[in-house]
């Protein structure tokens, strides 16, 4: 697929930040300062709109703008995150103006790489890192192209969804969420969700291109 088409994957991520804005205040609200909907909404919104206006034909260039718009529109913790994630895959993918659907791994592993250079957190330190792994390491397989590109993005968003579900079992290290200690035990981590977030619109928009073939 080509850049152009790759629009349609930050449509996806544009719409289902800005449907679950209100569940992410809501959730960001018990463990930080409750912004988390509105960078996200606004961050990707912003995004998607930079790209869908782009001629860019080089993947690499495509998402660095991407990137970079993000960062501009909502300098906060993790809207800087979020752009670091869209700028570090922009460096791996320079120069590409083709996206199979087994580099989707890479893609991901490279937001991974980008969230985690500029966080420091490790994994399992209850992060968006918890929730993204788990669907790297589905996209990673070594059999990935052996199978539909359909079902792998779904099992992906599966293991995400377990991921952020496993959150409950971690204790936080990072932000203000580090500040409840043990209490923060039991609560499901909003970086985490993003994360699941992601994944899921990813999902969506395989099985659109699919439909579409």
């Amino acid at each position: 697929m080509t850049a152009s088409q790759l629009k349609l994957l930050f449509a996806q991520w544009a719409d289902i930040m800005s449907a679950q804005k209100e569940k992410l205040i809501e959730m960001d609200s018990i463990v930080g300062d409750g912004d988390l909907g509105l960078t996200m909404s606004d961050g990707f919104g912003a995004a998607y709109h930079a790209v869908s206006r782009s001629d860019e034909t080089d993947i690499g260039k495509f998402f660095y703008l991407a990137g970079k718009t993000m960062s501009s529109a909502v300098p906060s913790t993790m809207g800087t995150l979020m752009a670091s994630g869209l700028i570090e895959v922009g460096k791996k993918f320079k120069g590409k103006t083709l996206l199979k659907s087994e580099d989707f791994g890479r893609l991901f592993q490279a937001f991974y790489d980008g969230v985690q250079n500029r966080g420091k957190a490790q994994l399992g330190e209850k992060t968006f890192l918890d929730g993204l792994f788990p669907a790297i390491s589905v996209l990673n397989k070594q059999d990935v192209k052996a199978q539909s590109w359909g079902a792998i993005a779904q099992f992906a968003y599966e293991e995400a969804k377990l991921g952020v579900q496993n959150t409950t079992t971690l204790v936080a290290k990072h932000g203000r969420a580090a500040t409840h200690g043990e209490r923060s035990r039991s609560l499901l981590d909003p970086g985490a969700y993003v994360a699941q977030l992601l994944v899921s619109g990813y999902c969506m928009f395989a099985n659109n291109f699919l439909a579409q073939d």
